[in-house]
């Protein structure tokens, strides 16, 4: 691994873990396998090099796409979904840190283009795809369904940890019938 991807990743986990004011410079280093010198001489300040941070994470995210030719549409959301959901679970800490620094630090937020964006983008094309095929024969608008979706997989990754009274089934089956929520809502049929 780079010094420079080796520092982005140590100032990530520090930062996930502490926040904004725990993620020391001192601590980035020694995490880093570096002197703090190295890590201003490479992202000038901590502020620099925490945005850098939260963005190459943010970079590394990869979602899986939906087809060109939607087939079987619960079969193919669910796979997506799954996927998405994952990936949020994976990167909580992360994101829960920096939705409570957001009020003091409003730049580690993360612009639009996000992966969560493009995945409710992709989303809202697929619902389009689908519609084209003759496959959703509702009038739904297509943002607010994806915006539903995205919300109940975010909320699932963020709070299943916290809220374990509301989140009593298996997180697969809970994508499940996330899923058949959405296509219901969007008229697709559903077994």
């Amino acid at each position: 691994m780079e010094l420079r991807d080796r520092i982005l990743a140590a100032a990530a986990r520090v930062y996930a873990e502490t926040g904004f004011r725990g993620a020391t410079t001192r601590r980035i280093a020694a995490e880093a396998g570096v002197n703090e010198v190295t890590l201003f001489r490479h992202f000038g300040s901590k502020s620099s090099l925490i945005s850098e941070a939260i963005g190459a994470e943010r970079g590394a995210l990869l979602l899986g796409s939906l087809p060109g030719e939607p087939a079987d549409p619960s079969a193919e959301l669910t796979a997506w979904a799954e996927a998405v959901l994952e990936l949020l679970r994976e990167k909580r800490a992360l994101i829960r840190t920096c939705m409570g620094d957001f009020e003091e630090h409003p730049e580690m937020m993360p612009p639009c283009g996000s992966p969560t964006a493009r995945a409710a983008e992709a989303l809202c094309e697929y619902v389009e795809r689908l519609r084209r095929a003759g496959l959703a024969t509702g009038n739904a608008d297509p943002r607010v369904a994806a915006s539903m979706l995205m919300g109940a997989l975010f909320a699932d990754a963020m709070g299943r940890d916290i809220m374990t009274d509301l989140y009593r089934s298996a997180p697969d089956e809970a994508v499940a019938g996330y899923v058949r929520l959405f296509l219901r809502g969007i008229g697709v049929e559903v077994a």
